[in-house]
């Protein structure tokens, strides 16, 4: 890590702020257990390992998912388009944000440090994750793909964020999940890149990698004591 003193971090939403892992899992199984009868010869085992391969860890097209799976179950697209109706107006209730993650954010904000969120997706569904996790409020911008109209990897996404935060790219740290659309994005943007580990993706060289939210807090330096 470089000396140089971190004025803003960077956060990734989906699998950084939150288990997004854990959330698909809990999500899917109450999928299968409401939707059960109107699955013939579908079990559950069946059901849970389909919609995990065509999730792709958040990163598989629902619309055109629900349709290839209930296409391949030899059901109709009228069930595809209610479990995603489902998938949308369930996702919500399912994220939960850990005390790590509070506390990280928390000691973060105490330090004066500038903090934003960069995330790809809907504008309607990553907003709606951020009120349910309750950290809007942490952040001094959010910046959403679909607002922006362009995504990460593109440095363009970083830059924006930075400008907002009135950081320069050598005085911040970017946190994500992903090692393309996160890591090798930030550091084309000039920040410098953490990796929260994952064991699914092939990793590629970074700054450091956490596995929790907090092991960030090192990496800053020392604590800045609070105000008189």
């Amino acid at each position: 890590m470089t000396a140089r003193a971190i004025k803003a971090v960077l956060f990734d939403l989906d699998g950084t702020l939150y288990d997004r892992d854990g959330l698909a899992s809990e999500l899917f199984e109450q999928q299968y257990a409401r939707f059960a009868a109107e699955l013939p010869g579908v079990s559950r085992d069946r059901f849970i390992a389909d919609v995990l391969r065509m999730d792709e860890h958040g990163h598989g097209s629902k619309e055109t998912g629900y349709r290839a799976l209930a296409e391949s179950w030899g059901l109709g697209s009228e069930l595809a388009d209610r479990l995603l109706a489902h998938f949308h107006d369930a996702y919500d209730r399912h994220c939960h944000l850990t005390e790590d993650v509070r506390q990280t954010l928390e000691e973060l904000r105490r330090r004066r440090l500038k903090l934003a969120v960069v995330t790809n997706g809907a504008s309607v569904m990553q907003r709606r994750k951020l009120a349910a996790l309750r950290v809007e409020h942490f952040f001094d911008a959010i910046v959403v793909s679909e607002e922006e109209g362009v995504r990460k990897p593109d440095a363009e996404i970083f830059r924006r964020a930075l400008q907002r935060c009135g950081v320069a790219a050598r005085d911040a740290l970017f946190v994500g999940d992903h090692p393309i659309a996160d890591v090798e994005g930030a550091q084309r943007a000039g920040l410098t890149a953490v990796w929260k580990y994952v064991p699914y993706w092939q990793p590629v060289p970074a700054a450091a990698v956490i596995h929790e939210l907090s092991e960030v807090l090192p990496l800053l330096g020392p604590t800045i004591p609070k105000p008189a």
